[in-house]
């Protein structure tokens, strides 16, 4: 290869590592639209950054040669790029870790397409110089090939991922039956003291560490499966006889909440449904979606009802909806977007009463006192809002260093817990905002938070796939589990739900002390490790350490942990030896 070629696929190598650098720093990412939503990891990032290479490449090359052939290869993928706009429709950018989501058009896609081409231009450029008897799309194969072979490569990114946020237990668990590491493990759990966040009014709050886990009491009996991409939002009917649960597969599914049973599926969202509730009457369901419209069913006869709409417009926000819920009196509904505003609605009518203003980026998510009286808000710009819902006003702004993803409030009106992005929950005085206490545990972003109606356990979970149960009388941690948000309470207080990654929804119980526990870890290996039968060996794999982080002996002094561990481990083996072991040649 000569030295031009050579510069060429320095262009090439320097657009992956780019394009490996935003993946891990950005983290999952996705396109939605009219044909649904797409997950994009590493390796297609990887790919996009070395297309973006070869362009840079092209580009430079034309304009050293004065080379017009390059305009003509750019011109081909524009109409390329906006045919594919024309077939596939309106879409969407969409990166939840950071926030950021904006819509591609018909003109960026034949910018993409003309980028495409010119990283065309450039390879066919590279094949040119180098003398090598390939076309374009033999390269380009060649090229995806190997990115898609980066196991290795994707592995370190991860490891590094984790190392970095204070949870590389993960993949240490790899070898955790070796007695010096796992030393080394526990030296490393310790507790964990933050700095007071500064809040209005000033006070000193106090800070709970993560404390030793009491004996567990929390069951999972049962995995639902029926959505097939991820569960984003869920929420028991008042009766506590079902539950519905929203997906990016764009569907709300009606389950029976005491045996599990799939009662029904309501389509109507044009994208990936972000938030669900049921009126306190049990008659109507809603769903908030990436297409901006909040959508409505009647629950008894599961008709599809209505979009709330406003003015002319066919959407209810000019963003995604992120969360909903109603007042307990099922006066209002609530909803909250990327678009900076709450709007109120009529719960009964649906229609628009009034909008609250004031945030300055995304509001994440609102909750209603249940006297549906005061409306709570949380957003990216940092803030929690506080308001009334009779005057529409605010009545205090809560400030903190990081921007909290979740807000409840507790059953007696008395305290206010948001779960941040920095890893703390934070539980305030609601009448007066002064930050009572921090409490410590989770290692990475807290997303969603439930309060048991007796007012006494919290149930928080975090995006990294652990669920806590804390008592709020103490502060402490009663059981860790492993599962992903979102997490909800029956009316009870007996059923706890947890969903998350690859459609599972599971289901867990409340075990007294002197009941027979199961083994909620059996069944086939992929049901044990909580992954889709058809996962990734890295998300099997990542799935396995997490567990092991959790329930190994050295690490969990629970009664149960060894039989956990047990069941983890045979899950694993069964794994591999079903996908992992050569088939022998016939």
């Amino acid at each position: 290869m000569n030295p031009t070629s050579q510069t060429g696929a320095a262009f090439i190598a320097g657009g992956s590592i780019a394009g490996a650098g935003i993946s891990s720093t950005v983290g999952g990412i996705g396109i939605v639209g009219g044909f649904g939503g797409v997950g994009i990891g590493l390796a297609p990032v990887v790919a996009a950054g070395a297309v973006a290479g070869a362009a840079v490449y092209g580009a430079f090359q034309a304009i050293t040669e004065g080379d017009t052939a390059a305009f003509g290869v750019m011109g081909i993928g524009a109409v390329g790029g906006a045919g594919v706009a024309s077939v596939v429709g309106g879409m969407g950018f969409v990166a939840p870790k950071i926030g950021l989501a904006f819509g591609i058009g018909a003109v960026p896609m034949a910018g993409i397409g003309a980028v495409v081409g010119l990283a065309a231009y450039g390879i066919a450029k590279i094949l040119d110089e180098s003398q090598v008897k390939e076309t374009p799309f033999e390269v380009f194969g060649r090229m995806e090939e190997k990115v898609l072979q980066m196991d290795y490569y994707s592995a370190a990114l991860i490891e590094l991922d984790l190392f970095l946020s204070g949870d590389d237990l993960n993949q240490k668990f790899a070898v955790w039956e070796i007695e010096d590491e796992l030393k080394a493990l526990k030296a490393k759990v310790k507790k964990q003291v933050v700095t007071p966040q500064s809040q209005p009014p000033k006070i000193e709050p106090k800070i709970v560490p993560q404390t030793t886990q009491t004996r567990e009491n929390w069951r999972c009996v049962q995995t639902l499966k029926g959505h097939s991409a991820a569960v984003n939002a869920l929420a028991i009917s008042p009766d506590g006889k079902t539950f519905i649960s929203g997906s990016n597969d764009r569907t709300v599914y009606l389950w029976n909440l005491s045996n599990g049973e799939c009662l029904y599926t309501f389509y109507g969202q044009a994208e990936a449904v972000l938030s669900v509730a049921i009126s306190p009457n049990c008659q109507q369901v809603i769903s908030g979606s990436v297409d901006r419209k909040i959508s409505s069913w009647q629950l008894d006869t599961k008709q599809y009802h209505r979009v709330f709409s406003y003015l002319n417009s066919p959407y209810s926000h000019n963003g995604f909806v992120n969360s909903l819920t109603y007042s307990g009196d099922g006066r209002i509904i609530a909803s909250a977007s990327t678009d900076k505003t709450i709007r109120i609605w009529g719960g009964y009518t649906g229609n628009l009463k009034y909008t609250l203003n004031g945030h300055t980026d995304t509001v994440y998510a609102v909750a209603i006192s249940r006297d549906s009286q005061i409306l709570v808000s949380s957003s990216k710009d940092k803030t929690i809002r506080i308001w009334d819902l009779e005057t529409g006003k605010e009545r205090c702004i809560l400030t903190q260093d990081s921007a909290a993803k979740t807000v409840i409030i507790s059953p007696d009106g008395q305290t206010l817990i948001s779960g941040s992005e920095d890893s703390t929950i934070k539980l305030w005085n609601f009448q007066t905002g002064e930050l009572r206490c921090t409490l410590t545990g989770h290692t990475t972003a807290v997303i969603s938070l439930a309060i048991n109606p007796d007012g006494k356990t919290l149930v928080s979970s975090s995006s990294d796939g652990v669920i806590k149960l804390w008592n709020l009388q103490t502060d402490e941690i009663i059981q860790t589990l492993t599962g992903f948000s979102p997490v909800a309470f029956s009316p009870d207080g007996k059923t706890l739900l947890s969903g998350g990654k690859n459609g599972v929804i599971k289901i867990w119980r409340q075990m007294q002390s002197d009941e027979k526990q199961p083994d909620f870890l059996s069944g086939e290996w992929w049901e044990v490790l909580g992954v889709h039968e058809d996962a990734h060996s890295k998300n099997v794999k990542f799935a396995f350490h997490q567990l092991a982080r959790l329930y190994h002996p050295d690490m969990n002094n629970s009664a149960s942990a060894k039989a956990s561990m047990q069941a983890i481990n045979r899950a694993y083996q069964q794994y591999k030896i079903q996908n992992l072991t050569p088939k022998p040649s016939l």
